[in-house]
């Protein structure tokens, strides 16, 4: 039999030729996602699972084949294309989880689409064709086209029981694996998604008692010492305290330099001042921005498969706003974008901030991102500063900057800086420009807190929020700008390394260090400065000005089992011992011998991970609470 003869077998059964083109829609998804790209692993995973619903539609459907046929193309190819676009700026497989964040896409629209290559659209083409061919027989009342002999009920048992054989022997023996993206290509994407529906439902790791969950317990895990004398403790009472997060700022933007121009020389000369912490990293998940505010203000890690502010906020969560207030402060937060948006409303009363100030105070003016630009933030932010310090009490204030938002459009009248022409409309470029912009903003916001007197009365305390520059957002070329600006390849270590700068009034000098910090730290550093007492609360982070060694979980961007060590990032695979290792970069003060992750400290994270998931769950419902 010829080749054109199999291949006409082939295409007259509507059962195998919509095989072969949602194969290639998955060997697409594959070669996106998946290190290998695709192989015949892609045949033997992907292939069970549509068979399955094929064969049912065999079964049950005596008419409108073509119709159901084209339906279940089009929900697989949704899925498909939902995974790459997810991958493209998460870095992990999309699950269901992720349904809760659906109304999200349109408001963040201009972001979403900056990360479609537009070839992806392409496997929407033959639904489109296929419904052309459904209405034209339709108007013709002409049916021949759709009239395919059907497949033997033998033929479909037959393959209807391999499927379900295979999918099995896909699942069963990968269901151990901690990392989810080599969960998904060992099972397939398919049967991956199908799989996390299942086993979510039999729970997660069991509920540790609330008497068991104790600061010495998360202490011991942690590998904290005690410090009966810690340093710094009150240095900064009484002072106020500003926390500024900066939308999208990575730590290698500290110092870089292209084509001769200096990106960021107010973080530049705020870095060399004050105590900068260059081993410092972004622990959110899917909520982002709001993450950060989170981590920071409770020294809680984020959920698993949600953004804290889905379920995590219906809690009377322990906090630095409520800490603060216990310790005579008032406190607010300033952020240019609606309240409503990641439900920070909720958020922010979970939390306990006295007051907030979100687009209704600031307006829309000089629109950039999803609200009034850093310039309009920091201006109209100041006077209220002021005016909470001619208060009888100190105040804690977070200000939240956002111009910098991917995927970093900032209009033409606020561009600062001439690149290259490599760096024209490419993300890298954009990422430069917004952050030199956002740089300049902030300068002139510090100016005016040391013309005000804010400066030498307040611990000032800046950090990065999240990573603005994915590496699985990046095409080949704009790769390559980063290793050349970097000095050497661009990888996760720079990816998830933000800045934290700490200037305190009579304490901070210029000083650049190096022990591994993370946002969960911030709520206990701040908290020794100012002498509140953390006996009573509970917390995952350290005080960074008293510990050396650290140990930080790190969720949703990375598979489940990911770390940071003092030493390094660690990535697992079916387990530790099948993991990855990535030095975090060497220092002029580095031997080269520094000791990698060992599993000790991979359990001691899990277990950490599973304290802190168990505590929020048993935590009042702030509507209950006292």
């Amino acid at each position: 039999m010829s080749g054109v003869s199999i291949l006409k077998r082939i295409v007259s059964k509507w059962f195998f030729l919509f095989t072969v083109i949602l194969l290639l829609k998955g060997a697409l998804a594959w070669f996106v996602v998946f290190d290998n790209g695709a192989s015949y692993m892609t045949l033997v995973t992907e292939i069970p699972f549509l068979w399955i619903v094929f064969c049912l539609i065999e079964w049950f459907a005596r008419k409108r084949k073509l119709l159901y046929y084209n339906i279940v193309n089009l929900l697989f190819t949704l899925l498909y294309f939902t995974v790459l676009m997810y991958y493209k700026y998460y870095g992990i497989i999309v699950t269901y989880h992720a349904l809760s964040q659906a109304d999200k896409v349109t408001k963040v629209g201009e972001s979403t689409y900056s990360l479609l290559d537009p070839y992806y659209l392409l496997i929407f083409v033959d639904i489109i064709i296929f419904a052309a061919i459904l209405v034209w027989a339709r108007i013709k009342k002409d049916h021949r086209l759709l009239q395919v002999k059907p497949l033997r009920k033998s033929v479909v048992t037959f393959l209807f029981v391999l499927s379900i054989v295979l999918c099995l022997f896909n699942v069963l023996p990968n269901r151990a694996s901690m990392n989810e993206n080599k969960k998904a290509e060992e099972m397939g994407i398919l049967n991956y998604e199908a799989y996390t529906i299942f086993s979510d439902s039999k729970g997660d790791d069991p509920v540790v008692e609330m008497k068991d969950i104790t600061q010495d317990a998360i202490n011991n895990l942690k590998g904290v010492q005690k410090v009966e004398n810690p340093k710094y403790f009150g240095a900064a009472k009484g002072k106020n305290v500003i926390i500024i997060q900066m939308e999208s700022m990575q730590n290698f933007l500290i110092g870089l330099t292209v084509n001769g121009q200096v990106i960021t020389p107010n973080m530049n000369k705020l870095a060399a001042e004050n105590f900068h912490y260059n081993r410092f990293y972004t622990m959110v998940g899917q909520g982002t921005t709001s993450d950060a505010e989170y981590v920071v203000n409770t020294s809680l890690y984020v959920p698993k498969h949600e953004a804290a502010t889905d379920h995590t906020v219906e809690k009377a969560l322990p906090s630095l706003p409520k800490l603060m207030s216990a310790n005579g402060y008032t406190t607010a937060t300033f952020h240019t974008n609606a309240v409503e948006f990641w439900n920070r409303s909720e958020l922010y009363t979970a939390v306990g901030w006295d007051k907030f100030y979100d687009q209704t105070f600031f307006g829309d003016e000089d629109h950039i991102a999803f609200g009034a630009s850093d310039e309009v933030l920091y201006t109209k932010t100041l006077p209220e500063l002021v005016k909470m310090d001619q208060e009888d009490r100190p105040f804690y204030a977070q200000v939240i900057s956002m111009s910098s938002h991917h995927p970093f459009h900032i209009p033409d009248s606020k561009v600062r800086i001439e690149l290259p022409k490599e760096f024209d409309n490419t993300l890298v470029g954009n990422y430069i420009k917004a952050q030199n912009y956002s740089d300049y903003a902030l300068g002139k916001f510090i100016d005016d807190l040391k013309s005000s007197g804010l400066w030498d009365d307040s611990i000032v305390l800046l950090y990065g929020d999240h990573q603005g520059l994915p590496l699985y957002s990046l095409d080949k070329n704009e790769k390559q700008l980063m290793d050349e600006m970097l000095g050497h390849e661009y990888g996760y270590t720079d990816m998830f390394n933000i800045p934290l700068v700490l200037h305190i009034p009579g304490v901070t000098y210029p000083a650049e260090l190096e022990q591994t910090g993370g946002q969960i730290d911030i709520l206990p550093t701040v908290a020794n400065l100012v002498g509140a007492s953390l006996d009573n609360q509970i917390h995952f982070g350290e005080d960074l000005l008293n510990q050396s060694t650290n140990l930080l979980p790190m969720r949703h961007f990375l598979p489940s089992g990911s770390f940071l060590s003092d030493t390094e990032l660690f990535l697992p695979g079916i387990d530790f011992s099948d993991g990855s290792h990535y030095p975090l970069h060497a220092s002029s003060s580095d031997t080269g011998t520094l000791n990698p992750a060992n599993e000790d400290e991979y359990n001691r994270m899990l277990k950490l991970l599973n304290l802190s998931d168990s505590y929020v769950k048993q935590l009042p419902d702030k509507t209950t609470s006292k």
